[in-house]
């Protein structure tokens, strides 16, 4: 009784909120009937022709079965697509066992070092009896999730190193972090890709060739250490000045106390901007297709090329779309438990 008193406070306290919850209620009526009869009731999930999709009259999630090889693999050979796939299941295994805190924190280095070369050997190959495939071929949703990871996994400490260089007494060392900074974050990340990509090799010696995904990956990275760097100088500036005070009267060095007490405290006040950015990047991965990697959004483009699926792209968009949110929704959620866990916003 309580808890129902509760909830009519919370929804009916007062007459704004009566006005906002019967509007929602009433656009719920209105909106939720048709959607779930296009989307569910007169959907086809199994329809093996178009004509068949068109004649159900809902949603054709048939699409989906149909180009779901190129949507998450792009040209991977078709043969070997197990190969992707396995290096999904990896990447996906090791971050929630690395969240779950299933893998010992002495560990984790070896065990993402250990990974990444598992990945990179499932997808470049030419070992072990496994056909060599080039990265123009990758795509898909295993692009996404290399480029997304790779670039947070290294924007990670070079963030770390322009924030502290950016508080640092040294002028010079603090004017070139501010400037790269300042710099990276004035430009656009397409900007940033174009120049990595057909740009650079022009500066480059002719028998220097450097591959195109690195390439774009080294952009991701420089574009989002720019961004996190920021989140982290936010933390460090979140920190009392009477820590490193205390640290340093114990004895510790100013490098020990910077490492060891001051930075500790600068990321745990620091994790929702960086989980922002985190999310922030794996969305702008799509960008990468503006450059003729297959991203999985530039996949799915690709797919609805059959003139006989392209009046279906809504459904084949919303398949994406979910793929998006998933993983930012996980980061997001997991930070919130992260936060919880540290006490972050507790009185």
């Amino acid at each position: 009784m309580r808890a129902f008193a509760g909830l009519w406070r919370r929804f009916f306290g007062s007459l704004g909120n009566s006005l906002l919850t019967l509007g929602v209620l009433a656009f719920g009526v209105l909106l939720l009937p048709p959607l779930l009869r296009w989307a569910v009731i007169d959907a086809s999930f199994t329809a093996r022709t178009p004509l068949e999709c068109r004649a159900a009259g809902g949603a054709c999630w048939a699409i989906v079965h149909e180009k779901y090889r190129l949507i998450l693999f792009g040209r991977f050979p078709y043969a070997e697509e197990w190969r992707p796939l396995a290096a999904m299941l990896l990447i996906v295994g090791l971050i929630g066992s690395a969240c779950g805190g299933l893998i010992p924190r002495r560990a984790l280095h070896l065990a993402g070092l250990l990974g990444a070369a598992a990945v990179a050997l499932l997808m470049w190959g030419g070992v072990f009896g496994l056909a060599h495939v080039e990265s123009t071929n990758w795509g898909g949703l295993p692009l996404t999730l290399i480029l997304s990871v790779s670039g947070m996994t290294m924007a990670f400490p070079l963030a770390v190193a322009l924030a502290l260089g950016r508080r640092s007494r040294l002028q010079l060392v603090s004017a070139l972090c501010i400037a790269f900074i300042e710099l990276l974050r004035g430009v656009p990340l397409v900007s940033l890709l174009f120049m990595a990509s057909f740009m650079l090799p022009l500066f480059m010696p002719g028998h220097v060739q450097i591959d195109e995904l690195l390439r774009a990956l080294i952009a991701i990275v420089l574009f989002s250490s720019a961004y996190l760097a920021e989140a982290i100088r936010g933390g460090l500036q979140g920190v009392p000045a009477t820590q490193e005070e205390a640290a340093r009267s114990l004895g510790l060095s100013r490098t020990r106390t910077t490492f060891l007490v001051v930075l500790p405290q600068a990321l745990r006040s620091a994790i929702p901007g960086m989980v922002n950015v985190f999310i922030a990047l794996f969305k702008d991965t799509s960008l990468v297709g503006i450059v003729g990697l297959m991203d999985l959004l530039l996949a799915t483009k690709q797919a609805l090329g059959d003139p006989a699926w392209r009046s279906f792209a809504l459904e084949a968009y919303l398949f994406v779309a979910a793929l998006y949110f998933g993983p930012c929704y996980f980061m997001s959620r997991y930070s919130q438990a992260l936060e919880h866990k540290l006490g972050l916003g507790d009185a």
